[in-house]
C-alpha cells in the first residue's frame, strides 16, 4: 500500500510539478468530472491518473482542482487533497512555506521554521525529533494522512504555508492500484478528510 491509497479521491504532486488525482473507489461520472474540468488520463500499472500538466499556473491548477473537486463531493467526501502545485490566493502570493511535510519514505516526517508552526504539529500529534518532528510508528498509512491534512488546514488558517512531497519524482512513480479505480457507482458519505478549496 501506498499514501495515495486510502481514500475514495487523492489529490497530490509530483515532484515534478503535475497535479494528480487517483479514484481508490468507483465513483459515478469521475471519468467525465475530471476530464471537463481540463484533467487528462493516463494509464498506469493498473491505474487510471488524472492529471493537469506542470506548466498550468497555480491558479489555473487550483480552479481546475477546485471544481473537479466540488463536483465529486455530490458522490463521495472521502478525499484528502495534499497538493502543493495548486497553492493559490486571490489576495497576492502565497506565503512561503514553513512547514515541510515530507512522505517519501513510508513514514511521515516534517521540519518547521517558527515556533507556532511547531505548536499546530504538536496539536495534531506530531512529536519532535533531532531533526525535526515525525508521526507516531503504531499510525497506519490513512491516519497519517488524516493527520498531515488537518494540520495543514490548520497551519493555513493561521496564515501559514506548508508542503507536502510524496516523494513522486513523476507520475509513473505513483503505485500500483490496489484494486479497480475506475468509475461506476457513488459511494456513501463519510467525514471529509481535508478540503483546502475554500482558499
Amino acid at each position: 500500500m501506498a499514501f495515495t491509497d486510502h481514500h475514495a479521491v487523492f489529490v497530490g504532486s509530483t515532484d515534478d510539478g503535475h497535479t494528480f488525482i487517483v479514484l481508490n473507489q468507483p465513483i459515478r461520472s469521475a471519468h467525465r468530472i475530471l476530464t471537463t474540468s481540463g484533467f487528462t488520463t493516463r494509464e498506469h500499472q493498473g491505474r487510471t491518473l488524472y492529471l493537469l500538466p506542470p506548466n498550468t499556473s497555480s491558479e489555473e491548477a487550483h480552479n481546475r482542482t477546485g471544481e473537479a473537486l466540488h463536483e465529486l463531493l455530490a458522490h463521495t467526501m472521502d478525499f484528502v487533497d495534499l497538493s502543493w502545485t495548486t497553492r493559490y490566493l486571490d489576495a497576492g502570493p502565497v506565503p512561503k512555506a514553513v512547514v515541510h511535510f515530507d512522505l517519501s519514505n513510508g513514514h511521515v516526517t516534517a521540519t518547521t521554521h517558527t515556533q507556532a508552526a511547531d505548536d499546530v504539529l504538536e496539536q495534531h500529534g506530531f512529536t519532535p525529533t533531532p531533526a525535526g518532528y515525525t508521526l507516531p510508528s503504531e499510525l497506519g498509512e490513512r491516519e497519517c494522512v488524516g493527520a498531515v491534512a488537518r494540520a495543514e488546514a490548520h497551519l493555513w488558517s493561521i496564515g501559514l504555508a506548508s508542503e507536502a512531497r510524496l516523494g513522486l519524482p513523476t507520475p509513473e512513480a505513483i503505485t500500483a492500484a490496489p484494486g479497480r479505480t475506475r468509475a461506476a457507482t457513488p459511494t456513501p458519505p463519510t467525514v471529509p478528510t481535508h478540503q483546502r478549496r475554500t482558499r
